[in-house]
């Protein structure tokens, strides 16, 4: 006897989480995982800094023009996903949106990978990501020191470059301005 079928998850269900996980919808099932871990925490702030100071405030020559905000609820059709950290070119958003998420696929995701969601960030968000036209895609991994940077090709991910450990960053779509790698890690 085939079993009934559940319903696809909606948005208010997500209200129904505890307080300690961050709660996504993904093609119509609720994932969830812990809040941060300090070293995660601490790659994503960083990296917000690195990019945020000369790309969306325009700081120390940077060339301004983007918002980039930390942990925003992006709802992309049915799917209600939280990147660790996104950034949306402003000439696309000139404002930022009332609501407490934005509907617009971003100009470029980052998620910083820990042991409870690296595979849920690869195999499952990033074809997501891809399949709403997000233009790149960075993987942090505190625990590795790496930084992978994509870009979507005809639909497909392709690598761009990668870092590690205190390597220089400059790539797509940040590279008018490098960074030092090792200022995302904790030790």
């Amino acid at each position: 006897m085939p079993r009934p079928q559940a319903r696809p998850a909606e948005y208010a269900d997500l209200f129904s989480l505890p307080t300690t996980v961050v709660g996504e919808i993904i093609d119509g099932e609720i994932h969830t995982h812990p809040r941060p871990a300090p070293k995660h925490a601490r790659a994503s702030s960083s990296l917000g800094v690195e990019i945020g100071g000369p790309f969306d405030q325009g700081k120390g020559g940077g060339p301004g023009g983007w918002w980039i905000l930390d942990e925003p609820e992006v709802h992309l059709g049915a799917d209600v996903l939280v990147p660790d950290l996104a950034g949306w070119r402003r000439e696309r958003l000139p404002r930022l949106p009332d609501t407490a998420w934005i509907e617009m696929p971003p100009d470029w995701v980052c998620e910083v990978l820990s042991p409870a969601t690296a595979r849920l960030d690869r195999m499952t968000k990033m074809p997501r990501y891809a399949s709403h036209g997000v233009p790149y895609c960075w993987l942090v991994d505190p625990n590795a020191k790496t930084l992978e940077a994509f870009k979507l090709r005809d639909s497909q991910w392709v690598l761009l470059a990668s870092f590690v450990e205190d390597a220089e960053v400059a790539t797509e779509p940040f590279a008018a301005v490098p960074f030092p790698l090792d200022a995302l890690w904790a030790d």
